[in-house]
């Protein structure tokens, strides 16, 4: 079972080496920003800041992100990004017209690949936000991924996948929840279905095509701790996903 301890030691010691002064978290209502959240807390009491980033969000996600905050007395600061957001998308789509003929062709069902290119542009507001947060305090970004979603790389890339550090990076989705009963996190929020918050109605589980338990012994145990189409499945989000948890690529000439 995971503890909090080790990792809250690791995390003053990456305030340490950086000369940081604390932590800027995102707080989206999940059990992994809070998890985050309430690990930043710990090892700064003072110099914590959660950021609540609505984008066109569900309004749940921030009623939950309040409630932890309010359940732990977290300072946090509010940024409504969603006029960000349209401005943003407005902009590119009238100039994209020009480039219609060199749009890829998508099948007709295809809605998650359709509108997912919109949808990324939400964790990059937010993380740019978090970024001006933390660099103008002197803070560090601690982000929110888990071994589950890094593993396949199951985050935007330059969005929820850029941070200065990964506190539960190492622990899959059963042992963040442990973590977070050892914590104190509401129960509520650990046991709320998870979701990246793309768009409204939008699920993790959904979106992999499997689910977390499975994901868990494919890590755990190899592909003969699930079914071979599974295996299969994940397998190729590793490899399509690879380019996520490395560099760009440099040309060795």
């Amino acid at each position: 079972m995971p503890a909090a301890g080790p990792i809250t030691e690791w995390m003053r010691r990456q305030l340490s080496s950086t000369a940081a002064r604390g932590f800027v978290v995102g707080l989206s209502g999940g059990v992994d920003s809070a998890v985050v959240a309430r690990l930043a807390q710990l090892v700064a009491p003072v110099n914590t800041v959660a950021a609540i980033l609505p984008c066109h969000s569900d309004p749940e996600d921030e009623r939950d992100a309040a409630a932890i905050a309010t359940h732990f007395s977290l300072t946090t600061v509010r940024v409504d990004l969603s006029e960000a957001y349209d401005a943003a998308i407005t902009a590119a789509q009238v100039n994209m017209q020009a480039l219609a003929g060199q749009a890829r062709e998508l099948k007709r069902d295809d809605a998650i690949q359709t509108r997912r290119p919109l949808a990324n542009v939400k964790p990059r507001l937010r993380m740019t936000t978090l970024y001006l947060l933390a660099n103008s305090l002197g803070y560090l970004v601690a982000g929110t991924g888990n071994r589950s979603e890094l593993s396949i790389g199951y985050f935007t890339k330059h969005g929820d996948g850029a941070a200065d550090l990964l506190p539960i990076g190492h622990l899959v989705k059963s042992e963040v929840r442990a973590l977070a009963r050892e914590l104190n996190v509401p129960g509520a929020i650990i046991e709320r279905t998870p979701s990246a918050g793309l768009w409204i109605g939008q699920s993790d589980e959904e979106e992999m095509g499997f689910t977390y338990a499975q994901l868990e012994r494919y890590l755990d145990e190899g592909p003969q701790g699930v079914s071979p189409a599974i295996a299969m499945k994940i397998e190729r989000l590793i490899r399509s996903s690879e380019h996520k948890r490395a560099l760009p690529p440099i040309p060795e000439l």
